[in-house]
This record gives structure tokens, sequence and C-alpha cells, in this order.
């Protein structure tokens, strides 16, 4: 690593004024970037990572925010810039990638198009010669087909062809600085792996340097050469990577390397950030014997739910004079539930699982097979029959935030299921069990008349939970229901759902891509691959011993840390 400072940070304060009150969100950090090194923000949300990249970027509101301090890129001070000035060093000297490629790039705009659109505004090359750099580009970054690429729209590839199109724009004017917003956070295990590699090799290659803004530490000792770790506004800790991952000095660096689930040992509890900065962090381990008990118990019962042969194919129209096309999205599918059981459904992105747990909802009706529940055929249920099961098996979505309605409180949203069902006497009963129930799930009986926007995503979460849970469900899907969150907001929801499934007996589908989480949660393990079970069995065991090749390199690339 070289000496001489690339970017200089210099007792940086930031706050921005809202309805007449000011808020400082920075308060006086300072940072140097070196030339030719990666260096790593983290934190969780809130803690100041993203909005002092943004900072830097000039890419905050004027009108709401003030600046106080130093930001100086090669020798020149970035603070006073105008705008105009400020658009010559934007995307040519100083880059970014965003977070959630989907809403970074323009739908309606070819994939090759919006990199050339970078090359035309910075450079003086022709349009041949852009179309040419722009598929060299799509090389470097090793999309497949990239002529198909160049031609596709945003929606026609996979999310982490996404991210290597938005990778490519941010490299096109060979920028000096790389700012990656939490680059990964959306995408599988594997293609996670590839985009951590794929952005260290064009550091490498390029001699850029890259300022890598993450929440998770584990993550990070892939790619850093340098970690900052960020808390409330503050840094509190800065040290070569490998020095912190191996001697962590402050608590809050502690708390984050320790709250991802481990791969070596069942925690009965997972440790929350909060736990670790009160000192409370003593965690009791699930032996061998007490979990052979466990699983003893729950598999000497009837089953819950038999998935036997299921297939689930879409049609596409190929023309007048042709045959429709068939794709098969989950390919004759069989496992069983027992109640009170955690069953995992892991795979990359395609694989089916989603699709599965949707025939399981029937939400979208498999093409063959049978699905038992409680020993009756759910797949030919139809109108009240169906109405009744809705009521036993429920879903956790992804993203609470979409799934709930933005102008009703969340007491309304709570209590909207239970009128559905006609559960409980009157509204006076329903107000109770949900006044109850927000308690339960670790939010205040005030919040009942409180809008969705006024939360927090783990607070959005729990809110979604309780809604669930509202109906007295069975059976509940959490399809991708912890991945958007941060880590430490993660072990709490995690830990949440165990406690809720002890007191309430619940049974879960737990689909994830997440295999660290997965495998904290699970009892039982489904791997899915292009639509078909790779692999089935107790999770600790496919963890410890995977006998296929596919889930032997979706374990192999779990971030482990140093």
């Amino acid at each position: 690593m070289q000496s001489q400072e690339l970017l200089s940070v210099k007792q940086l304060h930031l706050s921005f004024r809202q309805q007449g009150e000011v808020n400082e969100v920075i308060h006086g950090i300072s940072f140097d970037l070196y030339r030719n090194e990666i260096l790593a923000i983290v934190g969780e949300s809130g803690s100041g990572k993203s909005v002092s990249s943004l900072a830097i970027l000039g890419l905050l509101p004027k009108k709401h925010t003030h600046i106080q301090g130093l930001i100086s890129f090669n020798g020149q001070s970035l603070t006073t810039l105008s705008e105009k000035d400020f658009q010559t060093i934007r995307g040519n000297e100083i880059s970014m990638i965003f977070q959630e490629p989907m809403s970074s790039l323009n739908p309606s705009m070819r994939c090759g198009d919006q990199v050339a659109e970078i090359l035309r505004r910075h450079t003086t090359l022709s349009r041949k010669r852009i179309k040419d750099e722009v598929l060299a580009l799509f090389e470097k970054v090793k999309l497949p087909t990239v002529s198909k690429i160049y031609e596709a729209y945003p929606h026609e590839i996979s999310g982490g062809q996404k991210q290597r199109v938005m990778i490519a724009m941010a490299i096109a004017c060979k920028p000096k600085i790389l700012i990656a917003d939490e680059p990964t956070t959306a995408l599988d295990v594997t293609v996670q792996k590839e985009i951590i590699l794929l952005l260290k090799q064009l550091q490498q290659e390029t001699e850029m340097s890259v300022i890598f803004i993450s929440h998770d530490l584990s993550l990070v000792s892939d790619i850093a050469d340098r970690v900052l770790v960020m808390y409330k506004g503050d840094i509190v800790e800065t040290a070569e990577a490998q020095q912190l991952f191996k001697s962590p000095q402050h608590e809050y660096t502690k708390a984050l390397l320790s709250a991802r689930p481990s791969l070596d040992e069942r925690l009965k509890k997972l440790p929350t950030i909060q736990d670790y900065l009160d000192n409370t962090t003593a965690s009791e381990v699930q032996s061998k014997t007490e979990r052979a008990a466990h699983l003893t118990k729950l598999y000497d019962q009837p089953a819950l739910l038999e998935v036997h042969n299921v297939e689930k194919t879409y049609f596409s129209n190929s023309g007048i004079f042709s045959k429709d096309k068939g794709f098969k999205a989950v390919d004759d599918v069989s496992f069983k539930i027992y109640e009170g059981e955690t069953l995992g459904l892991v795979g990359e992105s395609g694989c089916g699982k989603s699709t599965l747990g949707n025939a399981i909802l029937q939400l979208d009706r498999a093409t063959a097979g049978h699905i038992l529940y409680k020993g009756i055929d759910i797949t030919r249920l139809r109108g009240k029959a169906l109405r009744s099961l809705r009521k036993e098996v429920q879903i956790i979505f992804q993203d609470p935030f979409a799934s709930l309605n933005p102008r009703l409180t969340v007491g309304q949203a709570i209590i909207e299921p239970m009128e559905v069902h006609k559960l409980y006497a009157s509204t006076k009963e329903r107000k109770e069990r949900v006044m109850q129930l927000l308690e339960r799930v670790g939010l205040e009986k005030e919040h009942y008349n409180r809008y969705p926007h006024e939360f927090s995503g783990g607070q959005r979460q729990r809110i979604g939970i309780a809604r669930t849970i509202a109906v007295n469900p069975k059976l509940i899907v959490c399809d991708e229901s912890v991945s958007a969150l941060d880590i430490s907001v993660q072990a709490q929801v995690l830990n949440l759902l165990n406690e809720l499934k002890k007191d309430f007996g619940f049974t879960y589908i737990f689909i994830s891509h997440d295999l660290a989480v997965v495998k904290y949660m699970s009892d039982q393990l489904v791997v899915m691959n292009n639509g078909k079970i790779e692999e089935i069995g107790d999770a600790d065991a496919i963890y410890k011993n995977p006998i296929k090749a596919y889930t032997k390199r979706l374990i192999g690339a779990i971030p482990k840390g140093i």
C-alpha cells in the first residue's frame, strides 16, 4: 500500500435541517483513502456510512444539508466545488456502484446504451469506438454473451448480471476512486463471492482506490486492505483488515463480528449488538444430545405437510404457428414437514424455491403433483375451503414496507386479516389482541396509531410478523424475510421467530439465500438447483459433510471472516 493519500476527510460534521430542526448525523469524522488500496467502511444502518460517501460525491441536497470540515481529492477541496465542476469529477474521477441495481438502471434503456451514455458524456470517442469499449467492459466484468447483454433491458437479466452492468458503468471512465455502497446485499452467496472477487481483480488491474461500504464484517474480510468501523455517526475503530479481524478493540466491532450465526455451533439464542454493549452475551450452545432428542420428538408424529412430485411449468408464447415453450421452474419435488419443525429451503436465484413456496401457499398453483396439508390435498381446494386454508398457512414477506398499505396505521394493518377471517367477537377484542401482539414482537402499544413510514426496516419486519401471526396460523412461509436487514437487526428478528415458534407451536418453511442464517434456523434442509432437489437431510449433517458438488460450492461461498 502506498502512503500517499488520494482522498482526505478532516473533521467532517454533517447535519440535516428538517422542519426547523437541525440534526447532526456525522460528528467530526476524519479518515484518508490511499492510492491503490481498498478501504472498507462498516456499520449498521444509520451509522453514517452511505451519507458520508454521498457527501464525498456532492450528492446530498444542498438546501437541507449543512457540511463542516474538509473533503479533498488529489489536493482539491470538494466542499467548495460548484455543481458544474462536480459533474466533471463525478463518474469520471470518482465513481459509485449503488446497492440496488434495478432502481439505479434505467428500465427503458438497453444495458449497452446506459454504459455508452457515460462514455459519450466524458470522452470524445466515436460511436463505433464507444460500442467496442462497452463490449470490452462487459467482457472485463465477466458478463456472458456480451452482445446479447448489450441489447438487453435490465428486467431481462439476472440480479448478478445487473450488478455487473453497474460495475461496467462505474469503471467506464477509469476512475481514480470507486465507491461501492453495499453492492452485494441482495445477491446470492455464490454471486456475492463472484462480485467481491471481480472488484478485487479490477482494483488490482487498474490500481484504482476503492471505498467498500457494508454492514457485513465477514464479507469485508475477503476484499479490504483496511477497515473503518462506524457507529452512530462516529468512527470507533480503524485498523488493517487482518489486525482488526484477529484482534478487534472496540466492543461494537466485536459485536458486529459475532452477530452472524456460527457455522460451527448451534446457539440457542443469537447475541445481538446490544447484548455485547451491555456485556450480556453468554449464549447457550445446543448440545448434540439435546438436538437429537428434539429431532426424535419432531419426527415421531404424522407429517403436517406432504409435497409429492410437485411440478410448476411456465409457458411462453413462441408465435402463431409454433408450439408454446415450457419451462419447469419446479421439477418433481417431494418432501415432508412436521409440526414444530423449521425446514430450510436454499439455492441460488432462479432455483425454484420461491415458486415452490407460492405453490404451497396456493398463490401460484402447481402444474402437477399433490400437496397434502393435514392429509387433505390442498391443490384441489376452492372458494370457502381455500379461504379457510389461508388462515392456517401464512407468509412473512421479504420487504415489509411493500407488503404494508402506507395509508393504513399499524393497528389497522394487523386488524385487517382478523376481520377477513372473522376472528374475535368485537373490534374492541381485536384491538386488545393487536396491542398484545405489538408488545410480543418487541414494539409498543403506542405504535398502534402510527404509519409504516415512521418505522425502521427492522421494526417494519416486526409489524409484518405481527400481521402474519394475528390469524393464529400453523404453517408460516418465511420468504427471504431477513435478507434486507442489518446483521444485528437480523439477529433480533431470528431470535423473535424462534421464540414465537416455541410459544405458539409454529412450523416454518424458511426460504433464504443466506446459508449461515438457514443453518441456524433449520432442522431439515432442502437444497434446490434448477427446479430439482439437489440434497435433502439434517441441516447440521449437510453443512458438515455436503455430498453434492453444488451444495459444496454454496457452502464454500459463505463469507468466513479471517
